[in-house]
């Protein structure tokens, strides 16, 4: 027996913006040709991130998170500057206690997106 993925589900209170911002600005792509009312399921290389929609979302309060990890850490995150893709005012680029370069954002319901590279 063996675990082979994880597909996270995070709250989202506008299907239309959600998807904006994850395939406009960050690069994801929808997965599958069925489009669910109050779901939404995104792709970006090997990560598959899904979305339910909770309209009564209280963004303030949402303190739902994502550790994604990714190679080129430094690329990824220059790219998404020069987009002017806004990081999380604590989440800038740094290398962490722990041995591995992180930043982070937050999407518009305020899920946050934290990115992470080890460091060898």
């Amino acid at each position: 027996m063996q675990l082979t993925d994880i597909h996270p589900k995070l709250p989202m209170r506008n299907k239309a913006k959600t998807l904006a911002f994850y395939t406009q600005k960050l690069g994801f792509s929808t997965v599958g040709s069925t489009d669910y009312p109050d779901y939404l399921m995104l792709c970006k290389d090997q990560i598959e991130i899904h979305f339910f929609a909770f309209a009564d979302l209280n963004p303030s309060e949402n303190y739902a998170q994502v550790y994604i990890r990714v190679q080129d850490i430094d690329a990824l995150y220059q790219l998404w500057i020069a987009q002017g893709i806004a990081i999380h005012p604590n989440g800038a680029l740094s290398v962490k206690p722990w041995g591995v370069k992180e930043f982070a954002l937050l999407d518009d319901d305020m899920n946050l997106l934290t990115f992470g590279e080890v460091l060898n």
